[in-house]
């Protein structure tokens, strides 16, 4: 595979596997808590930290970062007073993001949006030595949170009042998960772009619900699949020459189609063997 042989493919490739396994990490969480929206939120606010960056001539992926994390914890806090709804507080860090990226891009030195299209669709050959050190830095802590607190972070998702009732930190633990969502946002978006991470957040996750039955084996599942695709768009543009981003989503969405078309018969089979486990339950007067 001669696209080994060249750096900036061998970088591409470790943050693509970065992008593969963290997003749909924090993925099944939003998904499961109705959320999916959410990457696209902090995805359009990151727009204004790499703005930021080019202003004050320092590190994109870190400004981005910062500013996403802060963007994420303030949607957080409004949702959880109910000062606003959820909606509202997504559609201010959507079109905010946008306005001020855009506003901020220009006001650089030679700035302009043309700036932006490799934060915002994607771009292979542009991922520096110093990106995939900060994507593989970030990427260890989504990894540490949504792993290791897996079973605090479930409890939350199904049910606050529960988890609260319980003794969990409700509120430290749904920050924690806006701010890892933040992270997750910043490391996927040299491979995958700001405007299509949330995709990378929700799409495996998706195809992975079709064929799993618990939380764990769809998490499992969802980073094999993200994992998957990420390597092989990554490769792919580089033999077509086009943005991998774009690669990667179209890449995931023929695998939901995949996992939906093998899904169906499956269900068929277990429907057909619940109801011939009643029959025989009921045939031999056991109650179920």
């Amino acid at each position: 595979m001669d696209l080994l042989d060249y750096a900036f493919m061998q970088r591409a490739l470790i943050a693509a596997a970065l992008v593969g396994i963290t997003a749909p990490a924090i993925g099944t969480y939003l998904v499961q808590r109705r959320q999916a929206i959410m990457g696209d939120g902090i995805g359009h606010v990151a727009m204004t930290g790499v703005a930021l960056g080019f202003l004050l001539n320092t590190s994109p992926v870190w400004m981005a970062t910062l500013v996403a994390v802060v963007g994420a914890v303030g949607m957080e806090l409004i949702r959880s007073r109910g000062k606003t709804s959820g909606d509202i507080a997504l559609a201010m860090l959507f079109y905010g993001g946008m306005a001020g990226g855009v506003m901020i891009i220009n006001l650089a030195p030679g700035g302009s949006t043309a700036n932006l299209t490799s934060y915002l669709f994607g771009s292979i050959t542009t991922v520096s030595a110093e990106d995939t050190v900060t994507a593989a830095v970030l990427a260890v802590f989504v990894i540490a949170v949504t792993v290791g607190l897996r079973r605090q972070l479930f409890a939350v998702c199904q049910d606050e009042e529960f988890a609260r009732v319980t003794g969990l930190p409700v509120r430290f633990l749904n920050l924690l998960m806006a701010v890892t969502a933040a992270v997750t946002v910043t490391v996927a978006m040299r491979i995958v772009g700001l405007l299509l991470v949330s995709a990378m957040m929700v799409i495996p996750v998706a195809a992975a619900q079709r064929v799993t039955r618990g939380f764990t084996a769809t998490l499992s599942l969802a980073m094999l699949i993200g994992v998957l695709v990420s390597l092989s768009g990554t490769a792919a543009t580089y033999y077509v020459n086009a943005p991998s981003g774009g690669a990667i989503v179209l890449l995931a969405i023929a695998v939901f189609v995949v996992m939906t078309a093998v899904s169906t018969p499956l269900a068929r089979r277990r429907a057909r063997a619940a109801r011939a486990a009643e029959e025989v339950c009921t045939r031999d007067g056991v109650t179920v």
